[in-house]
């Protein structure tokens, strides 16, 4: 436990002047230092140790391997102007918000308005780290990856407009902090224009190399897989979610085409009936152990109509809510994590560098077609064509997210392929998520491809424990043996379960 916090405490940069420093110096003398914390751990004898304990240890030793990546290959601070911005209006549906970024994150979300005077005073301390750390970020932003450049700098420029989001929220409630917000938007926009007057001197690739990628994926992903298996992988995936979807749609080519929400109203109704329909479903067939809070947690992230066109996940929504509230998963396992937090310290807040993502991520995914296997869909034939289409994009943007790393797409051309290969022209590249997702997953290697290699290890770790519980195995068991062994990647919750890695 005490070398544990003490890791924490570690990784964390060191503050000058209360300002997280990611100069050279600091961060030589940091990795210079990990070293030496990476030969402490390996001395510890684990023979006695229990399975869990075991598995603790090599979740802080995948915790170290990043931080280890991030000084020898990734070197945020260096070639990410997006790892800079720190002001996020909206939650992530993860435990710890996705990819690299900055010590003292200012998660607006996180605050009730009206702020009462504590609030205040936090939100007043994140702004006013803000001019300091953009000072610094002209100094560290050193590297010549040249897309990484392009998208964050649009990545700070979108900073910009979330600090005049803020500002609104305030202006008439909380005066005072304006003047810190004003001084954070002149150095987010100056920054920006600094970024930009030196785009055109970039030249460099933004992907890490194959080498690199399959180095990571088995020392910080914890899986057994390298670039070339997630590739083969992905694109069996892909041609198998459009297959399905072609079968799908001959079977029901003589009843209506799903119509998506028109209206205020009628959303109101229809996802409002989505979640009693859902949670009712998971009771009734004794799927999963549930909660009147879970219901609530649902329910919080309902939302309200949007009238304009219509991004990828909201084609998907608007034509069967009940759809994505079964990826919807993500806010059960932070209501878990909240309310009932696991009893390993090493376990009860996020793990580090998404390290959890193969269990979240690949969870969530899972879990939508494991419904559709389950049934809850036989109803509504219509709707069992979403998850072909589903499956196909979450498939096609993880194969634009290993040909940046491997340098053979740049981020535009991965936005374009994503785009081409999901069915029905749903995901535009004239719109947002493309480009946001492709973004994320060049500065967080393994994230696109989390979804379904995640997907495939769910898979894999129920066949197995079916096979060995026998006729003593139900779905209900299962989820309660996962989800207590806390948000782990699959590979580690496989180890804890069934003794294998």
């Amino acid at each position: 436990m005490s070398f544990f916090q003490e890791w924490r405490a570690f990784q964390r940069p060191p503050l000058v002047n209360g300002i997280p420093d990611y100069r050279a110096a600091a961060m030589t003398a940091q990795q210079r230092q990990l070293a030496t914390m990476q030969k402490r751990l390996a001395g510890f004898d684990t023979t006695s140790w229990t399975v869990p304990q075991r598995v603790d240890y090599r979740l802080v030793q995948a915790e170290m391997n990043g931080l280890d990546f991030d000084h020898r290959v990734l070197r945020p601070w260096a070639r990410d102007p997006a790892f800079y911005v720190t002001v996020f209006i909206e939650q992530s549906d993860q435990p710890a918000r996705e990819g690299p970024g900055a010590w003292g994150a200012l998660e607006v979300w996180s605050y009730h308005f009206p702020l009462n005077q504590r609030d205040a005073d936090q939100i007043r301390s994140g702004l006013r780290l803000i001019p300091g750390l953009l000072a610094q970020a002209r100094t560290n932003l050193t590297g010549d990856a040249r897309d990484l450049w392009l998208y964050g700098s649009r990545s700070i420029k979108q900073q910009s407009s979330d600090l005049a989001e803020l500002e609104n929220r305030v202006k008439t409630s909380t005066p005072a902090l304006l003047p810190d917000i004003k001084r954070a938007q002149a150095a987010t926009d100056s920054l920006a224009e600094w970024l930009d007057a030196r785009y055109d001197s970039k030249k460099g690739p933004s992907g890490i190399g194959i080498e690199n990628y399959d180095w990571y994926l088995r020392n910080v992903q914890l899986l057994p897989y390298t670039w070339a298996d997630e590739v083969a992988l992905m694109e069996r995936e892909l041609a198998r979610a459009h297959t399905g979807l072609r079968l799908e749609e001959e079977k029901n080519r003589k009843l209506p085409v799903l119509v998506p929400v028109s209206g205020a109203q009628e959303h109101a109704r229809r996802f409002s009936w989505a979640v009693t329909e859902y949670m009712a479903y998971l009771k009734n067939h004794d799927l999963l152990t549930v909660t009147p809070a879970m219901d609530t947690a649902l329910r919080a992230r309902i939302g309200t109509f949007l009238a304009g066109p219509r991004d990828f996940f909201t084609e998907i929504d608007y034509r069967d809510p009940v759809m994505m509230r079964t990826h919807g998963y993500h806010w059960f396992d932070l209501l878990r994590m909240a309310r009932e937090p696991h009893p390993s310290p090493i376990r009860r807040g996020p793990l580090l560098y998404n390290i959890f993502n193969t269990r979240t991520e690949g969870l969530a995914t899972a879990w939508e077609e494991m419904m559709f296997q389950a049934g809850m869909f036989d109803s509504r034939p219509r709707s069992r064509e979403l998850i072909y289409i589903l499956l196909a994009q979450r498939a096609a943007r993880a194969l634009g997210e290993l040909m940046q790393h491997a340098n053979r797409m740049t981020l535009e051309q991965a936005v374009e392929f994503a785009s081409a290969n999901t069915p029905r022209g749903w995901l535009r590249s004239d719109m947002a998520t493309v480009w946001s997702e492709q973004h994320l997953y060049l500065q967080q290697p393994g994230y696109g491809t989390s979804y379904l290699v995640g997907k495939i290890e769910v898979e894999r770790l129920l066949a197995s424990r079916a096979r060995e519980l026998g006729a003593q195995f139900t779905l209900r068991r299962f989820m309660d043996e996962l989800n207590g062994v806390g948000l782990i990647p699959i590979s580690a919750a496989r180890r804890e379960l069934t003794g294998n890695w």
